[in-house]
């Protein structure tokens, strides 16, 4: 395929949409068959996205003669799980003190510890199946560019240590040491963690479910769930019946009836480059494969690919109105514009780089942003989800989790204080859209502001924070 670019605005010839760059790579798979009719399994899993299928490893590993199916919509990975930046981080999504009220402070620190060792797993995982998918484990930067973005995560770094959360979860960095790693324009410092692996999204989740299939789950493509109950999945091509059905589903939730409120489809969008030359990987300095973020409140996150591009993500439309998704990663002209801005104003030797590709997807977003995993004994109901966009590691966690629940192995995992934890729901329209806008408006403003002279943290903020209990 003919990479089409972009060049001084114009978008016309880049090609937008089509899943993502990952997909580009390796083909967008045909659909396996669908659903042939009603069947009854021992455990249902609804959607074929990282959560559900690591979820049916475990499943299938602990007991090879379970019956499981799995139902996706599209095809395996057609979502966030193949079109996300590649961050096979430690990163827990939420607030700690949230998830404290569930299972104390220590068992905040044993999430933490839990979600670096799930950084390796997964990476474990992958060289015993035979995955190549671009792994390298160089750790993420999130760099600092201005004093209130350094005043942020010197806060943060402090707030952490008073958990227990040390030096070896994460450490700053001086200014000279992020040169040393990768040249920021502007850097003033950063926090860096050594828990984080580069990985390419669509080959993990694609070699992960060859793997599922190796172990004797179904997976039924091209079958869309319309609903779910004790006992059953409904989809027009037959009912699954099941004595356990798991909600697998993230940012695409709000697709089954009666769940439109329970998490946020929000959105997120990337650009990539073509392949840099040399010369100019050599002006940045970015010799290895470490993941880069920035600390503005609209935050971006990039890394360099195994074929020598830089991908880069950020916010778009965050939320479209009524829980909606995009069209097969479609993204807006505006957004790749301030993508494109965000890249060159953090490496300015990529200005005359074209940009050839740009994509979107959606992550679940619960009312309390934070994530967990539940399964209600009584009716055999079982979710998982609510990343936030710190999903790509947490899937890993959550599946096991899911799975040793599933099976009443009674495991440190299951006593995470992510587990069986209750959230309320999203409140009706206009209500949901107006605060979800109204919150990147706002954190837009605070960093227009940060950039222009203050030397603290915007309080706008904390109050954009506050509308959306973020």
């Amino acid at each position: 395929m003919t990479d089409r670019t972009y060049h001084s605005g114009d978008v016309s010839g880049l090609l937008n949409g089509r899943v993502s760059l990952w997909y580009d790579e390796i083909g967008i798979p045909a659909r396996g068959p669908a659903l042939p009719g009603d069947a009854s399994v021992d455990v249902c899993i609804v959607g074929g996205g990282l959560t559900g299928l690591w979820t049916a490893y475990h499943l299938a590993t602990h007991q090879p003669d379970l019956r499981i199916a799995v139902l996706e919509k599209e095809f395996a990975g057609f979502g966030a799980s193949g079109r996300n930046g590649g961050w096979l981080s430690a990163e827990l999504a939420g607030n700690l003190e949230r998830y404290a009220a569930t299972g104390g402070r220590d068992g905040v620190v044993r999430l933490v510890r839990a979600m670096e060792q799930a950084v390796d797993e997964v990476i474990t995982v992958c060289d015993k199946e035979g995955i190549d998918a671009d792994i390298v484990k160089n750790g993420v930067m999130h760099v600092a560019r201005s004093e209130p973005q350094l005043a942020r995560i010197d806060q943060t770094l402090a707030h952490h240590a008073t958990w227990g959360i040390d030096e070896s979860h994460e450490r700053r960095l001086s200014r000279g040491e992020v040169h040393e790693r990768v040249r920021v324009e502007g850097a003033l410092g950063a926090v860096y963690s050594p828990h984080c692996a580069r990985v390419q999204p669509a080959k993990l989740v694609r070699g992960i479910a060859d793997a599922v299939r190796r172990l004797g789950v179904t997976i039924y493509e091209g079958t869309e769930v319309t609903a779910i109950g004790p006992g059953r999945a409904v989809t027009p091509h037959g009912v699954v019946h099941a004595e356990h059905v798991l909600r697998c589903l993230e940012g695409y939730t709000a697709s089954i009836a009666g769940r439109r409120r329970e998490w946020l489809p929000m959105n997120s969008s990337m650009v990539a480059t073509e392949p840099l030359p040399e010369h100019v990987w050599a002006e940045i300095g970015w010799d290895g494969a470490e993941l880069v973020g920035d600390s503005a409140n609209a935050y971006s996150y990039a890394q360099r690919t195994a074929d020598g591009r830089i991908a880069i993500g950020g916010r778009g439309v965050p939320y479209r109105y009524g829980s909606r998704t995009d069209r097969d990663g479609m993204t807006q002209r505006w957004t790749i514009e301030s993508l494109a801005a965000i890249l060159h104003s953090q490496f300015p030797a990529t200005a005359g780089i074209p940009l050839t590709r740009a994509w979107c997807g959606v992550l679940g977003v619960p009312r309390d942003w934070c994530a967990s995993v539940t399964l209600d004994p009584a009716t055999g109901l079982g979710w998982a989800g609510g990343y936030v966009g710190s999903g790509l590691t947490t899937t890993n966690l959550a599946g096991r989790t899911l799975a040793d629940l599933v099976l009443r192995r009674d495991t440190e995992l299951v006593h995470l204080p992510w587990t069986n934890r209750r959230v309320r729901r999203w409140e009706p329209e206009p209500l949901r859209w107006l605060g979800v806008r109204a919150m990147y408006l706002l954190y837009r403003e605070a960093d227009r502001r940060e950039a222009t002279g203050l030397r603290q943290p915007s309080r706008i903020t904390r109050f954009a924070n506050r509308l959306t209990g973020r």
